[in-house]
């Protein structure tokens, strides 16, 4: 990994500290999201917001069809 920083630094003329900077920092962005859409997501399901698994199969099933299903909500 420590070559992937120096070859990525001498490609972006950075220093190695800038770009681990920036990775480390949009690992915390993705990870503070992930976080969020899980807490909404369990949200849902306590709030009863939820879509039957056989409704999702049976839409996804009728994607090859001629007449497809609506999305289930």
């Amino acid at each position: 990994m420590a070559e992937k920083v120096d070859l990525m630094a001498e490609r972006l003329e950075r220093s190695k500290n800038w770009i681990v900077k920036q990775a480390l920092s949009a690992w915390i962005d993705q990870e503070e999201e992930r976080s969020r859409l899980t807490r909404e997501a369990l949200a849902d399901v306590d709030a009863g917001r939820v879509i039957d698994h056989q409704a999702v199969q049976a839409w996804a099933d009728s994607l090859s069809t001629a007449t497809p299903l609506p999305v289930p909500r």
